[in-house]
């Protein structure tokens, strides 16, 4: 009797910048848990891929745990699978990297494992069809990926069985389709159910093999899985269903399977990822669109499957339009991929520059779905963190000690000025405000403009109806693609969208009726057109002391008052230290119109310190009061001078100076995003605003300057 293999592979993985007790409490309740029921059957043969930053923890952490992987991969029961280390987009990597990345992990299991990987988990399963090439040069002969794929190349499910050979100029990768219908059964249905697909897939499709494989948490740490999977022993009762049913279902690792079996045909995949992924990279309104779309066949009685090919959502390259932070992010990561390799291959990995680099790619930070993803502004700190240690040490080894470059550094067809010495990175973009995009204060490798805006999603709608979801009903627990949790009441009484970005030294000319309630929620009079208006670059020089450089930047606008529109210029002369994180702004704001204008100008800088709620991060104002200084407060003051943001913790402190008297307003940004616990507020950063009112006759000017400083404080 011919029997079907089963190909079942898991992907464990914890993020670069993830907490250390998060990686403690997955290990103890879903990655030990897994591999001591698996022990207990000895038939069945499996695969697992560890991402490379649980790899590292668990070689510091849990040791014993890699030997008994290595064990059972001696015995042949475990294949391991190699993969880009710190789990980085492989299609979004400079394709030195990309390499580089699957070299070293390959290496990591060659020393920990004593074998060497044949197959690759490919993140995300984001698939562009370069990859074979980019694959198959770093010794890598197949990967997994999901019939959506295969979908969109035009197959249909009664052909997606055992592997496809794919290639790229020439260089062959062979690719394994991974059943949507296993992954959504697994582990949320009762084995005999999966059963059935696999008696189907054997009986009425005329399967020799069916894959596996998705996120080893599933079994253990998403949510109400660890009581099902272990306590109510599932994954036990499911791998005593595969032994007792060998008569007919064959568990093999992917290298069994392609040594003995040939490729079912030949496939040239489009870009695309599993069905989910394409779906929430449209941007809101174009997936509003195709979710009616959905729904719309629904209603018709019309099955989605029939028409898959032609059901495509977006691309994973998406995220970086519909996410200006995504694009940052990549974009930082492509200019200190540059920088690094200014350094020999040799002193790259000498001198930890490469290492850095690389922890500075993983892929979690840089978008957003069912998981908080590019929400969480720790994981997005963290790549910035390890991006800005990678550029503080090529520096180091160059000598480098200050540079001012005029550059499209976010590749949006505009040039920025990026301005850098040792103590501070600053990024200037005049064609968006004149405004500061990005502040690093180097000597603590950290990014301060690090701030998410708020802007609408699709799952928001189901916030603003559903209010609290209740408690869910009993039985095997619903996948997290199906859950819907509130982890605090009236979250829709949260929920602003930003109309700008959340960038500094913006400006604004305010309405009469504007108050910090109204500023906060985005909905004020906005009287002039320079918040996100084209600056001039009047100049950038030298200061004659050569201690400074100077950029001016300019732009005649106007102020809307009364019905009329009255010409008013605004300039602003940026003057960066050579050798301290600090920069003056020398303002002049002009009424260029016949009339006496009554002004109210303010200006608006948006800064994170992460730890909105931490007693170690909190405002400061000599010469004032504050009652609750916490990052998440929020407040008016009169009279300021200095105001401060000081963070205790990473021992720097941020003050902007001001030469006149301001009043000053601040809240927290604060955006309502999904995650796997539910849908959930999170501190992304501070707003303030600084404020003034003047009256300007025909032709006359006002004048002030700001001083924005970080500096070490003592610990």
């Amino acid at each position: 009797m011919n029997k079907i293999k089963f190909l079942f592979a898991i992907h464990n993985h914890q993020p670069v910048g993830n907490f250390g007790h998060v990686f403690e409490e997955v290990f103890q309740i879903c990655y030990r848990p897994y591999f001591d029921v698996l022990k207990k059957f000895p038939e069945i043969k499996t695969a697992v891929h560890f991402s490379g930053p649980l790899l590292e923890w668990l070689k510091e952490h849990q040791p014993d745990y890699l030997k008994m992987v290595k064990d059972l991969a001696a015995q042949g029961h475990l294949e391991i699978l190699s993969g880009g280390f710190y789990e980085p987009l492989l299609a979004t990597l400079p394709e030195a990297d990309a390499i580089g990345q699957i070299e070293m992990m390959n290496e990591f299991i060659e020393d920990e494992f004593g074998c060497t990987p044949r197959g690759l988990w490919l993140a995300e399963r984001i698939w562009t069809p370069e990859l074979p090439k980019v694959i198959a040069a770093a010794g890598i002969r197949y990967t997994v990926v999901d019939d959506t794929h295969f979908n969109y190349s035009g197959l249909e499910e009664r052909e997606m069985q055992g592997y496809y050979i794919t290639e790229r100029l020439g260089n062959p990768l062979f690719v394994f389709p991974i059943s949507k219908a296993l992954r959504y059964a697994i582990p949320f249905k009762m084995p005999e159910e999966t059963l059935s697909l696999l008696r189907q897939a054997k009986n009425e499709f005329g399967f020799s093999g069916v894959t596996y494989a998705d996120d080893g948490e599933k079994f253990g740490s998403w949510p109400e899985t660890h009581q099902w999977v272990y306590t109510e022993r599932w994954l036990e009762k499911f791998f005593t269903a595969l032994k007792d049913n060998q008569d007919w279902i064959e568990t093999v690792t992917f290298s069994e399977y392609i040594d003995q079996h040939r490729p079912t045909g030949r496939v040239y995949l489009p870009m695309a990822s599993y069905e989910e992924m394409m779906e929430w990279s449209l941007p809101t309104k174009a997936a509003w669109k195709f979710k009616s779309l959905k729904e719309e066949l629904q209603s018709k009685g019309i099955a989605e499957d029939r028409y898959k090919l032609f059901l495509r959502g977006g691309q994973w390259d998406n995220f970086l339009s519909k996410y200006e932070e995504s694009n940052n992010l990549h974009k930082k990561m492509l200019y200190v991929s540059n920088k690094v390799k200014q350094l020999s291959p040799e002193d790259q990995r000498a001198s930890g520059a490469l290492r850095e680099l690389y922890r500075g790619q993983c892929n979690c930070a840089q978008w957003h779905g069912l998981f908080g993803g590019l929400y969480l502004n720790y994981l997005r700190h963290a790549l910035y963190n390890h991006l800005i240690a990678a550029e503080n040490i090529v520096d180091e080894k160059l000598g480098h000690e200050f540079s001012a470059d005029t550059l499209d550094f976010n590749m949006d067809g505009r040039e920025e000025i990026l301005v850098r010495n040792k103590t501070m990175s600053a990024l200037l973009s005049p064609a968006y405000g004149g405004a500061l995009a990005e502040v690093d204060y180097r000597p603590a490798c950290f990014n301060l403009s690090n701030v998410l805006g708020r802007r609408e999603e699709v799952y928001h709608k189901t916030i603003q109806a559903a209010g609290d979801a209740g408690e869910q009903g009993g039985g095997s627990p619903q996948s997290i693609h199906d859950r819907v949790k509130f982890k605090e009441d009236n979250l829709q009484d949260h929920l602003f969208f930003d109309r700008w970005k959340r960038l500094s030294f913006l400006d604004h000319f305010l309405g009469p009726e504007t108050t910090l309630k109204k500023f906060k929620q985005c909905d004020f009079e906005e009287q002039g057109d320079f918040v996100d208006q084209v600056f001039a670059v009047e100049k950038t020089k030298k200061a004659q002391s050569g201690k400074y450089e100077i950029c001016k930047v300019k732009r005649t606008g106007s102020v809307m008052q009364g019905g009329v529109s009255h010409p008013v210029t605004v300039e602003k002369e940026f003057t960066f230290s050579r050798t301290d994180a600090e920069i003056r702004v020398q303002y002049c704001i002009v009424n260029e119109s016949k009339d006496s204008l009554e002004l109210w100008w303010g200006g608006e800088f948006n800064f994170t310190l992460l730890a909105g709620d931490a007693e170690d991060r909190y405002y400061f104002c000599p010469g004032h009061t504050i009652k609750h200084p916490r990052l998440t407060s929020e407040g008016a003051l009169n009279d300021v001078e200095t105001f401060g943001m000081r963070d205790d913790w990473h021992k720097f402190q941020l003050t902007l100076a001001f030469s006149s008297r301001m009043a000053l307003w601040r809240f927290p940004v604060e955006t309502i995003s999904q995650s796997e616990d539910g849908f959930e507020r999170t501190y992304q950063g501070s707003c303030l605003l600084a404020h003034r009112g003047f009256k300007l006759s025909a032709g006359q000017s006002a004048e002030h300057s700001i001083v924005l400083k970080v500096a070490g404080v003592a610990g």
